[in-house]
């Protein structure tokens, strides 16, 4: 199944309003990626994304990417270098964790938008929302292929 026929229209959108709120909280920035299969470490896999996605390209270097691979059943989240500059290495572990459960039980959409929700929140601990901040990435779903580019 393509990427971006995995959620209905409606399930993408309540993920991009997601974001949008989220982003409201923080300077930080937010992205989701989701492809159907992971063909390495998901980690490893979402570093690959984020740089594609030219996620480091941000003033204050405090993006934070979502990953999913469905039919993988991997994710992960990665943070640039300001944020992992402030958190612990396992910053991201319990998020991840609930993320996780929530994708066993079916619920993707749900797991996504928590992530975001709690992504955001840990962001606007580090990073507060600035009255001239400008969204500096896309807030839309970036969608991989089975070739994983």
């Amino acid at each position: 199944m393509k990427a971006n026929r995995f959620f209905s229209e409606e399930q993408q959108q309540a993920i991009v309003t997601a974001t949008m709120h989220a982003e409201h909280c923080t300077s930080g920035e937010i992205r989701v990626h989701i492809e159907p299969i992971c063909q390495t470490d998901p980690m490893t896999r979402a570093v690959k994304v984020f740089d594609r996605l030219k996620m480091y390209d941000t003033a204050a270097r405090n993006g934070v990417l979502i990953y999913l691979a469905f039919e993988s059943k991997a994710c992960a989240i990665i943070g640039d270098i300001a944020i992992n500059e402030v958190t612990p290495a396992n910053f991201w572990d319990e998020i991840l964790s609930q993320m996780k459960s929530a994708f066993a039980s079916g619920d993707f959409v749900g797991g996504i938008v928590n992530a975001i929700e709690a992504v955001g929140k840990a962001l606007s601990e580090f990073f507060s929302y600035q009255e001239d901040d400008i969204n500096e990435l896309p807030d839309t779903i970036s969608f991989g292929g089975e070739d994983n580019e």
